[in-house]
């Protein structure tokens, strides 16, 4: 209940993404009239925007405070579903109307910095530090759910009424969940103590970030090849491997998300990524959708607890007033492994198969287990040194 409303800004703020990702290219092609090179270029202007902000959005809700941040990427939210409304408005000048669109998108991924960023760091605040695990486990499942929930509503209300209902809904939506929120309790700022500088927090950061962009691989893998695998090998429905994990991962975060916090994060992290390195496994060797769709399970079983099982470790050392930052950096390795994992896989199933992109995400999956080992290690040898 304390956790109530970051989950509902979390929900929110990824829905108004879901609702527009499985439609934004049919908009851009139909209604527009460009190719694929334009629609990837509206839809990527907002996981650039993303990127480039992590590090702002941690700051900001370090010095101001993170319900002022959340606060701040709804209201950016609700105005790139203003720039959407205004791009239909020019929709006789496509090259105006791409353009403003375009710059929603952006602007919608600041606000996704903003709202995520600023949801852990209140999440955290509100909460005993004993509970951090579960704090992160359960505001990135609000977030997974969103997005589940936001493609079937995205693709209906299209179908529906066009795309002018997912520029209402990103811009009301928002709106509603202000009107919540200015009754909930805020976590005082932090504006003149002393801020961790940018080369300390990613000397603490980067080896849990660079466990968790690895094992992020995998989740590329599913999200970006799976419907296309299926689809090659004629298994129906094409959208179950990510339904199956999606159902996994929020299943394992409600009943064991308190397991990093209680037994440490990275020794759960290592545990949980050879259960998702096995899911990918059985999902190269697969012969039937219902093997391949098993393997997604346990992706989505093994993937839930090392994100936060990895980021307890990454703001083990961090002050209340460096928290922001802190998770905005980690949340940055996703944003890089995103980038950079699905145009790889990609290069990987153009070559050798679509199959080998399940094997070269289990592989990558697999080296998290380096990271998680070396963590325990420094946590033995920071003990050492504190006897």
């Amino acid at each position: 209940m304390t956790l109530m409303p970051v989950i509902a800004a979390v929900l929110v703020g990824f829905i108004i993404i879901g609702v527009a990702l499985p439609v934004l290219p049919l908009h851009v092609e139909n209604g527009l009239g460009y190719g694929t090179f334009i629609v990837g270029l509206v839809a990527g202007a907002q996981f650039a925007a993303s990127l480039i902000s992590r590090i702002w959005s941690g700051s900001y809700s370090d010095r101001r405070g993170a319900k002022k941040g959340v606060v701040a990427g709804l209201i950016a939210a609700a105005a790139a579903g203003l720039l959407y409304l205004v791009s239909l408005w020019m929709i006789n000048l496509p090259a105006l109307s791409a353009s403003i669109l375009m710059a929603g998108r952006a602007i919608l991924g600041g606000a996704e910095s903003f709202i995520i960023t600023g949801a852990v760091a209140w999440g955290l605040a509100l909460v005993d530090k004993a509970h951090a695990g579960k704090v992160i486990a359960w505001v990135g499942t609000a977030m997974f759910a969103a997005m589940a929930l936001g493609g079937p509503v995205g693709t209906v209300l299209y179908g529906a009424f066009g795309f002018k209902a997912i520029a209402l809904i990103t811009l009301l939506l928002p709106l509603l969940v202000l009107v919540y929120l200015s009754r909930m309790p805020a976590v005082a700022p932090h504006p003149h103590a002393d801020h961790a500088s940018f080369g300390l927090v990613m000397k603490a950061v980067w080896l849990p970030g660079l466990g968790a962009a690895l094992a992020s691989t995998g989740y590329c893998t599913i999200l970006a090849f799976s419907s296309l695998y299926y689809s090659a090998m004629h298994w129906q429905p094409v959208w179950m491997a990510f339904t199956a994990f999606g159902i996994a991962l929020i299943v394992a975060r409600t009943f064991a998300g308190h397991l990093p916090d209680r037994f440490g994060g990275a020794r759960i992290a290592l545990i949980f990524v050879l259960v998702q390195a096995a899911g990918l496994f059985l999902m190269w060797y697969a012969r039937t959708p219902l093997t391949a769709s098993a393997g997604a399970a346990f992706a989505g079983f093994g993937y839930s607890l090392v994100y936060p099982g990895l980021g307890i470790e990454a703001i083990s050392g961090a002050t209340p007033q460096s928290r922001g930052m802190v998770m905005g950096i980690y949340t940055a390795f996703l944003d890089v492994a995103m980038a950079v994992g699905s145009p790889a896989l990609g290069w990987v199933g153009g070559h050798l198969g679509l199959d080998n992109i399940f094997l070269a995400g289990a592989l990558a999956v697999l080296s998290t287990a380096i990271v998680a080992v070396l963590l325990l290690r420094r946590s033995a040898l920071r003990k050492a040194h504190a006897s």
